[in-house]
């Protein structure tokens, strides 16, 4: 193990770190032109992320060997104490499991962002993060200024969650290597993201894949037909307008 109590030693370690993330790069979308990417990262076991998107980015995680864990947290960015409600997100859509079309709503009746593909079917919006999860969270928040009462429930991609006949919650394992899913950003936002162990399978996390692109035309599609979820689009659009509106007046 590199020394790093002193300086020569901590640029060794840092160059090391920087080498060795170079030659671990994300798969890239097809069909998408390198230009619209705003973001791509691969995040090892144990690590995080904090990304900002803006409106009508579709972002993409992917599992690449089949037992990566992203705890994801979404916090409005221009209004950072609006975030992501978990409770709504099963309650409002009639859905306690993710998939292609669910809202992931704030609790202001607000579309954060939506699943658009789903490969992978394997995820949790009912344990909430680990310990680590948790910590690792704190760490992402606190690049944006967030505290660690800022860190709230999160939901979990690539580790499954039902819910058995005599209520208990059962874990059902990873999909295959290379699943993903894709979301939606409806409002600016604020991504944290923990690649780390789930409350109910304790295999360590291996690699996860986060890939953002620019794709407002997205935004026009119907990618749910549930008055539920068209009244939180409505709920959004409002929103948006009056930010742009407010905006503008500065």
């Amino acid at each position: 193990m590199t020394n790093t109590a002193s300086t020569t030693g901590a640029r060794a370690h840092a160059r090391s770190q920087a080498a060795a993330a170079a030659t671990t790069e994300p798969v890239l979308p097809d069909g998408v032109e390198a230009a619209r990417i705003t973001f791509a990262q691969r995040i090892p076991g144990a690590g995080y992320a904090n990304i900002l998107l803006g409106r009508g980015t579709r972002i993409r995680l992917r599992d690449p060997a089949g037992a990566a864990c992203a705890h994801l947290l979404l916090l409005r960015a221009d209004a950072p104490w609006e975030r992501l409600n978990v409770a709504d997100t099963v309650k409002v859509p009639w859905q306690a499991y993710l998939g292609n079309g669910h809202p992931l709503l704030s609790d202001q009746g607000r579309i954060l962002a939506t699943v658009l593909a789903d490969t992978s079917g394997k995820h949790d919006a009912l344990c909430g993060p680990t310990a680590e999860a948790r910590q690792l969270l704190r760490l992402a928040g606190a690049k944006h200024g967030l505290e660690p009462r800022d860190i709230g429930p999160t939901v979990s991609f690539f580790r499954g969650v039902r819910v058995a006949t005599d209520g208990a919650l059962t874990a059902t394992g990873s999909a295959a290597a290379g699943a993903s899913i894709d979301l939606l950003v409806h409002l600016p936002v604020i991504l944290l993201v923990a690649n780390a162990a789930h409350p109910l399978d304790d295999r360590a996390a291996t690699e996860l894949d986060v890939v953002a692109w620019a794709a407002p035309e997205e935004l026009t599609a119907t990618h749910n037909r549930d008055p539920e979820y068209q009244r939180a689009v409505q709920n959004t659009e409002t929103a948006w307008a009056a930010a742009r509106t407010l905006e503008v007046g500065k």
